[in-house]
């Protein structure tokens, strides 16, 4: 199975956190790594978002087709994401686009770094495997707009 896990991009302060809508810089971060995206992810990926206007949007930069999962919301526990994307019995590739610790926090723990979180930029891709039948976690990609 693999597992990307996409922050969503630079977005506005001063709202409530579920409407912060993208900045400009924002927009131009998430068609970036969509960009990316079209030419590495395949076809068959299931694409998960959080409710969050600002994951909306950067998942919108890459498609129309993606499910909106509340388990993935803002302060979602890494259990609860796990559990939304089955990992590992899923099979295939899930891209989640989600928020920070949460995101982090289950880099870290597929990683091994079970007491630790990772930080992942805004509008960053980190990209994780499982081959079925192991029990190790590989870290293929670790990218972020500024390097596309």
């Amino acid at each position: 199975m693999d597992l990307i896990l996409w922050r969503h991009a630079e977005a506005e302060d001063g709202m409530a956190d579920h409407s912060r809508e993208l900045t400009e810089k924002g927009h131009k971060q998430a068609s970036k790594m969509a960009a990316f995206l079209r030419q590495h992810l395949p076809a068959d990926a299931q694409i998960l978002v959080s409710p969050a206007i600002r994951t909306q949007q950067t998942a919108a930069a890459l498609t129309a087709d993606f499910t909106t999962v509340p388990a993935i919301a803002p302060g979602a526990s890494v259990h609860a994401l796990l559990q939304a994307v089955r990992w590992p019995n899923a099979g295939g590739t899930v891209l989640v686009v989600g928020h920070q610790p949460t995101l982090g926090s289950v880099a870290a723990q597929l990683l091994g770094c079970e007491h630790e979180s990772l930080r992942i930029k805004k509008s960053g891709l980190w990209w994780l495997s499982r081959r079925e039948g192991s029990s190790e976690t590989t870290l293929r990609l670790v990218i972020t707009p500024e390097f596309l």
